[in-house]
């Protein structure tokens, strides 16, 4: 997948005539020679070769600290950039200087639209998402409201989180608000930052006229039960920072209740697996 999204990404950079540009490629510690690849196709590339698994928030950042570009697209390697894609993101940037993100229409491995795009998360929003009753409401529900259940992405407007599978930011933001949280591992750290950006006045956008197809889960299928803890612990950080105001009491509760939660989810998810293996 690696490999596709490079290609994909160097032919658009060729198709849209962007030389000015430096790519970037970060590698966990993987072990299935996806560093080797990279030496060998792609000369091109600024290659960090992790000895160890340093998490998402670490691995961006080393990156982040050496850019010089004027806009940074951040860039799942379960991903594959449309043609035309690219020149959207920029001319967008380019003509809305309050925007400090643009996100593209992400698009499923079978042609269809992702939901890619969240409100910011709040205690009545991710309960209701964590339990199921987001799903069971009918349209317009505000417990419907943290997935953006009733919007079919389908417009251009401003939002709260877009997926960090493909994010175009201008490089002023890190400059001015920093890089991301490395106490997140993986997983609720772009909602974080996020968050941050939104905070200090600048606008986050989506539009569908840039569109990227992201085989959603795919660079992370294989250690699922991880990610479940690394997205409860998130959760929780993310709280801790930007919700606890004062409410130091409910510590133990919310992380009791959170990693409760994590762990049904686990044992439903193996069993799940084990039925379907037979």
């Amino acid at each position: 997948m690696l490999d596709r999204c490079l290609d994909t990404l160097s032919a658009e950079l060729t198709s849209q005539q962007l030389s000015s540009h430096e790519l970037f490629v970060i590698d966990n510690a993987s072990a299935d020679g996806s560093a080797d690849m990279v030496r060998q196709k792609y000369p091109q590339v600024k290659l960090i070769d992790n000895k160890e698994n340093r998490g998402f928030a670490k691995a961006n950042n080393q990156a982040l600290k050496q850019v010089t570009g004027q806009y940074i697209l951040l860039l799942n390697p379960d991903t594959e950039i449309l043609p035309g894609a690219l020149a959207v993101l920029i001319d967008f940037l380019d003509n809305h200087p309050q925007a400090g993100v643009i996100a593209p229409q992400l698009i499923n491995s079978d042609g269809s639209v992702q939901l890619s795009c969240r409100d910011f998360p709040s205690f009545i929003g991710m309960f209701a998402e964590l339990t199921g009753l987001s799903r069971l409401m009918p349209p317009g529900s505000k417990l419907r409201s943290y997935k953006m259940l009733d919007w079919q992405h389908d417009s251009e407007r401003e939002v709260d989180q877009p997926e960090g599978a493909c994010l175009l930011i201008r490089k002023e933001l890190f400059d001015k608000i920093g890089f991301f949280d490395e106490g997140y591992f993986m997983l609720f750290e772009e909602v974080d930052w996020l968050y941050s950006a939104k905070k200090a006045g600048w606008q986050i956008w989506f539009t569908p006229q840039a569109q990227v197809v992201h085989h959603m889960g795919q660079a992370i299928k294989q250690v699922k039960a991880k990610m479940i803890l690394f997205s409860h612990k998130g959760m929780y950080r993310y709280w801790y920072k930007h919700h606890r105001n004062g409410k130091g009491y409910l510590d133990a509760i919310i992380y009791g209740a959170l990693m409760t939660l994590a762990y049904l989810r686990i044992a439903t998810y193996r069993l799940r697996t084990m039925i379907e293996n037979g």
